[in-house]
C-alpha cells in the first residue's frame, strides 16, 4: 500500500531530514573529540620539554610485549620493577644540581578487611614490591607537603596490559622525564608511586599507605588508572572536598572531566587505588583519573600496543602535567599533619563541588554552595511564570488556570519521555523472543542506535499525536490569544517544568550530576525567549520561529550528544563483562539495559526540541516511518554476529585439580564460564572445533551436562558471583603429576590450645607445594570462628550460602616459595572446615591445546586450580 503524502506530511519529511543531519554532524563532531582525534600526538624527537605520546608508548611496548607477563606470581613482574627502576635511576644521573631525586623499592605487607562488590573479604600478602621516586628541590624539607602520582605496574590475569596499566606507568615515567628535563624544580615534592599490586585487590597501595615514611607528607594525589586503551581520560572521582576538581578545571589543557561520574561511579563493579588514598586509609584530596573507552580489550589479551588509541596519552600527559604542577604550586597543599591540626579533612570548602567539560574545550566549575542556589531557579521560575505572565492583565484565577496548564504539558513531556524508554525495551525483548541469541549490537554499537533510536522517537511524539489539540484550561477568548500561542506556551514550559524538577530532585538527593538538566534548562529558556523574538517581530512564520527556537539549542544538544553517546558506548563495550544471570530472564537484561540507556539519551538529546519542534513530527506518516525503520533495522540486526577479535566474548577457563594431600588428586575436569548473557552453548554451537575437542555432540544441553559452582571458581573470590551456569568436563590428571613435585596442602604444624573460656585455637600452615605461578590462594572457613591471626585478629563480613553456616573469605598473595603460617579460633569443639584454593598460571601442554582451538573472537583467561577441603 502506497503511503500518500499531503504538503503538511512533506514538510515534517524535511524537517526530520534536517534534523538527521545536524545530529549526524554533532556525532561526527563528538566522535572526533571522544577518540582524541583533534590532539595531534607529539613523536619521539619532540622537544624534551613537550610531553611525548610515542615516547611514552616505547615504555608500554617494553612492559606490554618485551616482558613476558606482569602478573602476580610470575618473573615479568620483577622484570617490570627492575625496568622502572632502571629508567628512574637514568632520571636521576642526568638531572640537574638543584633537584634532590630519591629513589626507593619498598617491599610491602600486611593484613585487612574490605568490602569488595558486596562482599566481606580478608587479604593477607607480603613480598609486593612498589618502586618509588620523589623530585623536590634541593632546599626541601622531609616534612613539606608533597604531591603523590599513583600507577600500578601489575598486571591483569591473563592479559598483556598496555592500556591497564602499562600505559599510566609509562605516561608518569614521561612526565617524571619531562619535570627534570623542562627545567622546572617542583616547590613542593613530587612522588612518583609505581605500585605492583593493584589487580590483586589494591595491595600495593594499601601497603603504601600503612607502612612508608612518606605517606603523612602527602598533600594531594592523582591517581591514574584505565578500563580500556583511550578515548577520554575522565575524572571519575574528586574528593574530598572540591579543591581536587577545582585544581583540575583551572589548570587541564584537554580537560575531561563530569561531576556526574561520581553519582554512579559507586555503583559500577570494580575500585580502583582512589579508595585507599581518599577513602579507607587517608582522607587526601585527590583524583581519580581513567581511560574509559576501549572497554572490549580491558583485562583481556587483546588489550595490546596497537589498540592504543592515538592522541590519549598525549592529552593525558599535557593534562596530567599541567595539574600535577598547579597542585605542588597550590597554597593550599597541606600535610597530614597541617589537615589535621587545621581541621581541614573535607578538601578546604563545603563539599562536592559541581563540574563538566564542555567537549573538552574548557571547563565549567562552580561550588556545591553555588549550586544550591543555581539549581533551584529553573523551578522558582517555572512556578512563579503563571503568576508573572497573567495576574496584572488577566487575574488570579487565570493565573492558576495557566498553571494547570503548564502541568498538564509537564504531564505529557514525562510521558513522552517514559514511552521513548519503555518502546526500546518492548522492542528489545520482541527481538529476543524471535532470535538465537542477544547482544548482536556488542560488535557492531552502531545497531543499537539503528535499532532503538526510532522507535524511541515514535515514544516521544506519541503524547503530541494524540493530543494534536493541546487541551488548555485557559479562556482563549478572555486572554485574546491565538490557541496555538497557549498550547506552544504549556508545552514549552510544561516541558521546562520537567528538567527544572529534575534538577532540584538530583540536589536534594545530594548528587552532583544535576548540571545535566539545569544545562537542558537554561538553554531551553533562551531558546524560548529567541522563539517569542521572532514572532514579536516577524511574525508567527513556522519554520522560521522554529529555527529561532532551534539554534539557541544547539550547543545544549551537542553537549547531550556528547554525554550521551559516550555514556552508551562505554556501556555497550561493559556488556561483555557484566556477568551472566540465569534463566529465564537473564538473556534478556543486557539488550534492555542497552535498549533503555538508548532510549534515555534519545529523549534526552530530543526532548528540549519537542515542545515546539513537535508539531512537525507529530504525523501518523512520520511515527509510520519510524516503526517501519525500527522493524528493519530489527530485522537486519539479526544478520550480524554479536562478538569479533575488536569485541571479543570472555571466556573462563580452569582446569580444576581436586587434590587430597601434596601428592595425590583425586580428581580433574575443565570447568567454563562466561560474563555475558551468551551462555556456553551459544559458544559450542559457534565455536564446533572447541565442541569437538570437548566431546559435546547436538544433542547437548544444561539439563545433562554436569555443572560447576561458585565454590569451583573460589581463586576468583568475588568475581565468581558474575558467573552462571558454568559447565564441567573431564579431564586427565596425568601431565600436572609429570610438572609438579607438591601441591598446595594445609597442615597442622603444632597442638592446638585450649582457653578457659572452651574455645580452642588450631594451628595451621599453609605449603603451596611447588606451584610455579601462583597468583592467589583463597581459604573458605566455615565453622563456628571466633577469631584468627589475620586482619589485626578481626574477622571480615561473613558470606552465606543458601542457609547454611557463616563462612570468612582470605586471599593470600606473596611469594609462592614460602609458607603460610596462621591461627584459627573456634567457639566451641565443632569442627572448623577449611576449603583451599590456589591459583596457578601454569598450563598443562592438554589444557593449552584446548585453550588454542577457541576462536579469534572469544578471548580466553585460562589458569589451573588446585582445590582441596580440610576439617579440623
Amino acid at each position: 500500500m502506497a503511503l500518500r503524502l499531503d504538503g503538511t506530511d512533506v514538510s515534517g519529511f524535511k524537517f526530520l531530514l534536517s534534523l538527521a543531519v545536524m545530529y549526524g554532524l554533532m556525532s561526527i563532531l563528538v566522535h572526533s573529540v571522544m577518540y582524541t582525534k583533534f590532539i595531534t600526538p607529539l613523536g619521539i624527537d619532540a622537544p624534551l620539554d613537550r610531553f611525548s605520546e610515542a615516547r611514552a608508548i616505547e615504555h608500554v611496548r617494553v612492559l606490554a610485549h618485551e616482558i613476558d607477563g606482569r602478573q602476580e606470581g610470575r618473573q615479568g613482574l620483577r622484570e617490570a620493577a627492575e625496568y622502572i627502576k632502571a629508567q628512574l635511576e637514568r632520571l636521576k644521573e642526568r638531572a640537574g644540581s638543584n633537584f634532590r631525586i630519591e629513589i626507593e623499592e619498598n617491599v610491602v605487607g600486611g593484613s585487612f578487611n574490605m568490602m569488595f562488590l558486596g562482599h566481606g573479604i580478608s587479604f593477607g600478602y607480603r613480598n609486593h614490591t612498589n618502586i618509588l621516586m620523589r623530585i623536590s628541590s634541593i632546599d626541601s624539607q622531609e616534612t613539606d607537603p608533597s604531591v603523590l602520582m599513583n600507577a600500578h605496574f601489575d598486571g591483569p590475569l591473563g592479559s598483556p596490559g598496555a592500556g591497564d596499566c602499562a600505559s599510566c606507568v609509562a605516561s608518569l615515567l614521561e612526565i617524571a622525564r619531562l619535570t627534570i628535563d623542562s627545567g622546572w624544580v617542583p616547590p613542593r615534592p613530587i612522588i612518583f608511586l609505581f605500585n605492583g599490586a593493584e589487580e590483586v585487590f589494591l595491595l600495593g597501595a594499601h601497603g603504601f599507605m600503612r607502612t612508608h615514611k612518606w605517606r603523612d607528607s602527602i598533600g594531594a594525589f592523582i591517581n591514574v588508572e584505565a578500563s580500556g586503551t583511550g578515548g577520554l581520560d575522565l575524572v571519575c572521582q574528586s574528593g574530598p572536598g572540591s579543591w581536587p576538581s577545582s585544581v583540575y578545571a583551572q589548570s587541564a589543557i584537554y580537560p575531561m572531566a563530569h561531576s556526574a561520574a561520581q553519582d554512579v561511579f559507586p555503583v559500577i563493579p570494580g575500585d580502583t587505588d582512589y579508595r585507599m588514598f581518599s577513602e579507607d586509609y587517608g582522607s587526601i584530596p585527590g583524583l581519580d583519573i581513567i581511560f574509559l573507552l576501549g572497554g572490549y580489550y580491558y583485562h583481556t589479551n587483546y588489550d595490546t600496543v596497537d589498540r592504543l588509541v592515538p592522541g590519549s596519552m598525549q592529552a593525558r600527559g599535557d593534562n596530567l602535567y599541567s595539574a600535577v604542577k598547579a597542585f605542588a604550586e597550590s597554597a593550599k597543599l597541606r600535610n597530614a599533619r597541617q589537615r589535621e591540626s587545621l581541621g581541614v579533612s573535607n578538601g578546604n570548602d563545603d563539599g562536592q563541588a559541581v563540574f563538566f567539560d564542555y567537549l573538552a574545550w574548557f571547563m565549567i566549575f562552580y561550588s556545591r554552595r553555588i549550586a544550591m542556589v543555581l539549581h533551584g531557579i529553573p523551578v522558582i521560575i517555572f512556578l512563579v511564570m503563571p503568576f508573572f505572565s497573567r495576574f496584572l492583565y488577566s487575574g488570579l484565577w487565570c493565573c492558576f488556570a495557566t498553571f494547570y496548564d503548564f502541568v498538564k504539558g509537564m504531564i505529557l513531556h514525562a510521558t513522552g519521555i517514559m514511552l521513548a524508554i519503555i518502546f526500546p525495551v518492548l522492542f528489545s525483548i520482541l527481538r529476543l523472543l524471535v532470535s538465537s541469541y542477544g547482544m548482536n549490537w556488542f560488535a557492531n554499537p552502531f545497531l543499537a542506535f539503528m535499532m532503538f533510536i526510532p522507535i524511541s522517537l515514535v515514544g516521544l511524539l506519541i503524547p503530541r499525536t494524540v493530543f494534536r489539540g493541546f487541551p488548555l484550561s485557559q479562556n482563549v477568548s478572555v486572554l485574546k490569544v491565538s490557541k496555538e500561542a497557549l498550547s506552544d506556551e504549556a508545552r514549552f514550559w510544561g516541558a521546562f517544568g520537567f528538567y527544572a524538577s529534575l534538577t532540584l530532585a538530583y540536589l536534594l538527593a545530594g548528587l552532583s550530576g544535576g548540571f545535566l538538566t539545569f544545562f537542558t534548562s537554561a538553554s531551553m529558556l533562551l531558546a524560548w525567549i529567541s522563539f517569542c523574538l521572532s514572532i514579536k517581530f516577524c511574525g508567527r512564520q513556522l519554520a522560521r520561529s522554529t529555527v529561532f527556537y532551534v539554534i539557541p539549542l544547539i550547543p545544549c544538544l551537542t553537549y547531550s550528544v556528547y554525554f550521551g553517546g559516550f555514556l552508551v558506548q562505554f556501556l555497550i563495550e561493559k556488556m561483555g563483562m557484566m556477568g551472566s544471570l540465569p534463566p529465564p530472564y537473564g538473556n534478556y537484561v543486557p539488550d534492555i539495559v542497552v535498549a533503555a540507556i538508548v532510549g534515555v539519551v534519545t529523549s534526552w538529546c530530543m526532548g528540549p526540541l519537542m515542545p515546539i519542534c513537535g508539531k512537525w513530527l507529530a504525523r501518523s506518516s512520520i511515527l509510520q516511518f519510524l516503526l517501519h525503520l525500527s522493524v528493519i533495522a530489527l530485522a537486519l540486526s539479526s544478520q550480524f554476529f554479536p562478538y569479533s577479535r575488536d569485541a571479543p566474548k570472555r571466556v573462563v577457563f580452569q582446569h580444576t585439580f581436586l587434590t587430597a594431600d601434596a601428592n595425590r588428586i583425586v580428581d580433574s575436569s575443565y570447568d567454563f564460564s562466561v560474563v555475558d548473557s551468551n551462555s556456553l552453548l551459544f559458544l559450542f554451537k559457534y565455536a564446533p572445533v572447541v565442541a569437538k575437542e570437548l566431546n559435546i555432540g547436538p544433542e547437548f544441553s544444561f539439563e545433562t551436562a554436569k555443572m560447576s559452582n561458585q565454590r569451583t571458581f573460589l581463586t576468583l573470590f568475588p568475581v565468581n558471583f558474575l558467573f552462571s551456569r558454568s559447565l564441567q568436563f573431564p579431564a586427565r590428571s596425568d601431565e600436572i603429576l609429570k610438572q609438579y613435585r607438591q601441591f598446595p596442602h594445609l597442615y597442622t604444624n603444632k597442638p592446638q590450645t585450649m582457653s578457659s573460656d572452651g574455645s580452642r585455637r588450631v594451628y595451621l600452615e599453609l605449603s603451596l607445594g611447588s606451584l610455579k605461578e601462583v597468583w592467589v590462594a583463597v581459604l573458605n572457613i566455615t565453622g563456628p570462628l571466633s577469631s584468627w591471626s589475620f586482619a589485626d585478629t578481626k574477622l571480615p563480613v561473613p558470606e552465606t550460602a543458601e542457609g547454611g553456616p557463616p563462612s570468612y573469605i582470605c586471599r593470600l598473595t606473596g611469594s609462592s616459595r614460602e609458607k603460610w603460617n596462621f591461627w584459627l579460633e573456634g567457639r566451641n569443639v565443632e569442627d572448623i572446615r577449611v576449603d583451599v584454593a590456589v591459583l596457578d598460571q601454569n598450563l598443562v601442554e592438554e589444557a593449552k591445546k584446548l585453550k588454542s582451538v577457541f576462536p579469534g573472537w572469544a578471548d580466553v583467561t585460562a589458569y589451573s586450580s588446585f582445590l582441596s577441603t580440610y576439617v579440623f
